[in-house]
This record gives C-alpha cells, sequence and structure tokens, in this order.
C-alpha cells in the first residue's frame, strides 16, 4: 500500500463492546465495507499495527495511549484489501456504460 493508492474496505466491523466504545471516544467518522477509499498516508504506529489515513475520511486528532502520542485516529490496514490499475479502469468503464445508458433514456 502506498499513499495516492484506491483501496476497498473488506472489514468494518467492530469485535467487541470494549472497540466500539473506543471507536466511538475516537473516530467521529468509521469505514464501511465494500467502499472504495484512496490512501492519504500510513503511519507504522511503533510497530504496533499499521495504519492508514484516508483522504474521504478526516477524524480529529487524539491522544492514543498504546502509542503516546496525538495523532489522527488511522484504521487498520488489515482492513483494506489494494486495488490493481485494472480493477480500477473497470470501474471507470462500468460507470461510463451506466451514464450512457441512462442518457439513452
Amino acid at each position: 500500500m502506498r499513499p495516492g493508492q484506491k483501496v476497498v474496505c473488506v472489514d468494518d466491523s467492530v469485535s467487541s463492546p470494549e472497540l466500539m466504545w473506543s471507536i466511538m471516544l475516537n473516530f467521529q467518522q468509521w469505514i464501511k465495507k465494500d467502499v472504495t477509499y484512496t490512501i492519504r498516508e500510513i503511519l507504522n504506529n511503533d510497530d504496533i499495527v499499521i495504519g492508514v489515513l484516508l483522504k474521504e475520511i478526516v477524524n480529529k486528532p487524539v491522544y492514543i495511549k498504546l502509542i503516546d502520542k496525538t495523532q489522527e485516529p488511522a484504521f487498520g490496514a488489515f482492513r483494506f484489501r489494494e486495488l490493481d490499475e485494472f480493477e480500477d479502469l473497470e470501474a471507470i468503464n462500468s460507470v461510463e456504460q451506466l451514464v450512457e445508458e441512462i442518457n439513452k433514456l
């Protein structure tokens, strides 16, 4: 993964009540499964977990105890799958075909 790359969310789940509570406290906006996003930045998070910041979602910085610093909370990279150029092109072609069909109506 790299900044500027398109990714699709494959996991927006919250596995426990504790995690849900943490998300509600730290994220104003959450990701949605099957939605395509653009990577804005990749955060190493002190080698604990690789996180990604997205162009389409910006959350305010918060203090994160696990890494002992204030930053924008990142989404775990494991929650996304990279889109390759073929998939991007296929999606563009699908949208263009749909627009053409609508214009014919």
